[in-house]
């Protein structure tokens, strides 16, 4: 009996302990009936976080312990609903929708505090595949107090940390925690000049062979780092996209290993699709060490060696490598200084390249000049883009470019003089709705360019038109402007660039009338750029509330005395 009554004593001791809002609560559970236990569980669960109220009362009797399996799920339903609250809450206040799949912070002003919370919500985020939290240059240094916690996503397949200001302890912290994601398919590091000069090495040995894109753009990577990264590229078997663009010291001291370990690894990634190696600084001798590596890269899709000037020369080094890549879509060698040795070399290898849909030859001279025999070299029925903007064309090989405009998606011909007075010539050729973008800056055009423009929107040839650039033709008058916008036809046009020649101005208030009016047929217009075109106030607030009602960005000079301004460099002509 003493022992009966002291249990009781104690039961009841403790009882008159406790607050009077915890026995308040204890009577209403002990009320309730079990259909409607649950919602006043979840009614409560915020209270119960801060005040240690449990949800199912004290387990007195039979059938509050017979139902303490289901208080425990209960109680964890709820705590999952309370942090998926704290994920839209935190979201909420950076402008971020929550998406329990892709989470995107890019462009938010993350700090390190910011950061830390965020790392301390991904367990509330367990199907996590995606995230971005790129351009955020302030969380550069603290880097760890996320990757501690990714073992809680660790179904995660794209991770994206584009210009964070990351340095070597980012890095290194990063490489400790990619076992924790060994599902990575993505990994994006581009923009962190942090991550070359040997920080890189934090990274070796630790990536995972499903990774299949891997990005390095602008890091400024060295020769070591090509060291570094041929061994990573040699263990990724499965690797898709490798783009090291934009990291010029990447190719230096060839002979003395770095690039040419690298390109010797390529070798072993048998899937590569995509190789990016824009400005690289590649030279003829890294050529060489690449062509040797191409022969096993069946797969490849794209290459890209634009911008390494110091490849003038040397193509025909590689050249007899490509023939080997049947799957080439896409060559890219603008801006490499070509020369007309070069440009043969290309010429007598195209005929072997079957798949090619891309070749950009733009912004090399001596490409001008062998128009009609690249054009006779290409598979013409299926090629969508052949940019020829400055590269001196001159009456022959413009007649030449007529003869593969009907089956382009993509006509360029910018920066290119030979144009003005002779537009019909290339807007014959093209046939209708294929041609999506339009690019004629800088080409000196005439009125009688733009009115026979715009009888050609006028008959429906353009309606798939997306991006039509103008700008930089000031020797238009105001009779071909307000042709072009009084003709109709451009119903998908997105984007269209009117603008002048910086250091110019002239009034735009004869033709304005006839683009208002042609507005309610551009449904789907997103940008107008009207730079250094002068209109009165009134106008130009109407022009500016019309689209401002649609969303659609304006770019336009604020005043007239900005047209005079020499803060717009003008762009370098052939």
């Amino acid at each position: 009996m003493e022992s009966a009554d002291g249990q009781r004593g104690g039961r009841d001791g403790s009882s008159q302990r406790r607050s009077p809002l915890d026995v308040i609560m204890s009577q209403i559970r002990r009320k309730r009936t079990a259909s409607d236990r649950k919602p006043l569980g979840r009614l409560l669960s915020w209270t119960s976080d801060r005040t240690g109220i449990p949800e199912d009362g004290e387990p007195e009797g039979r059938e509050d312990r017979g139902q303490s399996s289901g208080g425990v799920a209960e109680s964890a339903e709820s705590e999952r609903d309370v942090g998926w609250g704290r994920v839209c809450v935190f979201l909420q206040r950076l402008g971020k929708r929550a998406d329990g799949r892709s989470l995107s912070l890019a462009h938010c002003d993350l700090t390190a505090t910011d950061l830390l919370e965020l790392a301390t919500l991904l367990q509330f985020l367990p199907r996590l595949e995606e995230l971005d939290v790129s351009w955020n240059e302030l969380i550069g240094g603290c880097l760890k107090a996320l990757t501690s916690h990714l073992q809680h996503v660790g179904g995660i397949r794209a991770l994206r940390l584009c210009s964070c200001r990351l340095n070597a302890d980012d890095v290194t912290a990063l490489g400790e925690a990619l076992g924790c994601v060994p599902l990575l398919e993505i990994l994006d590091l581009s923009w962190n000049g942090g991550v070359g000069g040997g920080a890189l090495q934090g990274l070796l040995g630790k990536l995972h062979p499903p990774l299949r894109e891997l990005h390095l753009v602008a890091c400024q990577l060295t020769a070591a780092d090509a060291t570094v990264l041929g061994g990573m590229v040699s263990a990724l078997h499965r690797l898709c996209v490798l783009d090291v663009s934009c990291n010029p010291q990447l190719a230096q001291e060839v002979d003395a290993g770095g690039f040419r370990e690298l390109a010797s690894s390529l070798a072993h990634a048998a899937s590569l699709a995509v190789l990016r190696l824009q400005a690289c600084g590649l030279t003829t001798d890294s050529l060489d060490a690449l062509g040797g590596s191409l022969r096993c890269l069946p797969a490849v899709r794209e290459l890209d060696l634009s911008c390494n000037k110091s490849l003038a020369g040397g193509l025909e080094r590689l050249a007899p490598h490509l023939a080997h890549l049947t799957h080439l879509e896409s060559l890219d060698l603008h801006l490499c200084c070509l020369t007309h040795t070069d440009l043969e070399a290309l010429i007598q290898v195209l005929p072997s390249l079957t798949a090619l849909t891309e070749l950009d030859v733009s912004s090399n001279k001596e490409a001008g000049g062998a128009v009609h025999s690249l054009v006779s070299a290409l598979p013409l029925t299926q090629m969508r883009r052949l940019p020829l903007n400055s590269c001196s064309l001159n009456e022959e090989s413009f007649t030449a470019l007529a003869l593969a405009a009907p089956y382009l998606r993509s006509v360029d011909v910018s920066w290119c003089k030979v144009v003005g007075g002779r537009l019909a010539l290339l807007l014959d050729a093209l046939q209708p709705s294929v041609v999506l973008e339009l690019r004629l800056s800088s080409c000196e055009l005439t009125t009688d360019d733009l009115r026979h423009l715009a009888a050609v929107c006028r008959r429906g040839w353009l309606s798939s038109l997306r991006v039509l650039d103008l700008s930089y033709n000031g020797s238009v008058g105001d009779a071909g402007w307000s042709a072009l916008f009084a003709a109709g036809g451009l119903g998908s046009l997105e984007d269209v660039d009117l603008s002048l020649r910086p250091l110019t101005s002239a009034p735009c208030s004869a033709w304005l009338p006839a683009l208002v009016c042609a507005l309610p047929q551009l449904p789907a217009l997103a940008r107008l750029a009207a730079q250094r075109w002068t209109v009165g106030s009134q106008d130009r607030e109407q022009l500016s509330h019309r689209l401002r009602k649609r969303s659609v960005l304006l770019e336009w000079d604020t005043d007239a005395a900005s047209s005079f301004r020499a803060t717009n460099q003008e762009s370098p002509e052939e």
